[in-house]
């Protein structure tokens, strides 16, 4: 599409549903021939899905989806689009689609690579806000949406992906940091923020997950007093250090039950539980239902 001055964001978005639809005449989630970029359809409300956001931008362009991101409550839309900025644990579901107006979306992975070298090449942007949020939302900028339209015509077309994609998802990670949540995303990446220094405590977390840990011990990583570093990550996660770390263990644990076939007792000493009765007490917390019957409720779906 031939940018203009001016992008209409009603026209720009009827494109880019006709081009996904093309692309994906059923329902799924298409893991694109582009790095990082993934396209979802679906054709009808869904069950409740748990997984971990690696850091994306979402770009909801027709159907409902409710989120459980952290401990905030989203509801994406038509137009919506929310950009995380770390690894969080997320809970969702399609609320409002159907095969005649299925749910369609758009994700690409944020590639800290590209937002180090844009910050290098852009001024200092000032006044900053003192700490970033984890997630943010907003509506999505016509310009965003204009390259989204252009990189999934790459799809369509047959077009030179490997020389054209990078510029455009290049052009997309300028446009999130020239944009509304651009300082948050600044503030994540730029090294010593207290922003950036909880992110790399919360990339240990992600990797360490399975043992013990001590507050005083991330506290030292980010270069802060316990109190300052546990009221600080939960202002970007919204979430504890403690329930970060349990999410990450539960979800996982389900994952390995659904896909490995393990039980109760094995998924829960595989994430670090050293009482499969206390891991239990704390599934059935989370998902609802025991590790048993929840499984076998969804593997039945």
């Amino acid at each position: 599409m031939v940018k203009t001055e001016r992008i209409d964001l009603e026209k720009t978005g009827a494109y880019l549903r006709r081009a996904l639809l093309r692309l994906m005449p059923r329902p799924g989630c298409l893991e694109t021939g582009i790095r990082g970029f993934q396209i979802v359809r679906m054709n009808g409300p869904t069950s409740l899905q748990v997984c971990f956001y690696a850091p994306k931008i979402i770009v909801q362009l027709q159907g409902t989806k409710h989120a459980l991101i952290g401990s905030q409550e989203f509801v994406y839309r038509r137009n919506s689009c929310m950009v995380s900025m770390l690894e969080l644990p997320t809970m969702g579901r399609i609320t409002g689609a159907s095969p005649e107006k299925p749910s369609l979306a758009v994700r690409l992975d944020i590639d800290s690579s590209v937002i180090a070298g844009l910050l290098a090449e852009m001024p200092p942007r000032l006044p900053e806000p003192s700490f970033a949020k984890g997630v943010s939302f907003t509506e999505v900028d016509p310009y965003i949406l204009d390259a989204f339209l252009r990189l999934t015509e790459l799809l369509v077309e047959g077009e030179p992906q490997e020389v054209l994609a990078p510029l455009v998802i290049r052009e997309i990670h300028y446009r999130l940091l020239t944009g509304p949540l651009g300082s948050q995303l600044r503030l994540i990446h730029t090294r010593g923020s207290q922003s950036n220094q909880i992110a790399q405590a919360i990339s240990w977390l992600k990797a360490n997950y399975r043992g013990p840990f001590d507050i005083n011990t991330l506290a030292d990583m980010a270069n802060m007093a316990p109190r300052t570093f546990n009221r600080y990550f939960r202002r970007l996660t919204t979430l504890s250090p403690l329930q970060y770390q349990k999410r990450l263990r539960l979800y996982e644990a389900q994952r390995l039950m659904l896909t490995e076939n393990l039980n109760a007792s094995d998924a829960a000493y595989s994430v670090g539980y050293e009482s499969p009765a206390q891991f239990s007490r704390e599934y059935k917390r989370m998902f609802g239902d025991a590790p048993l019957r929840s499984t076998r409720r969804i593997l039945a779906r």
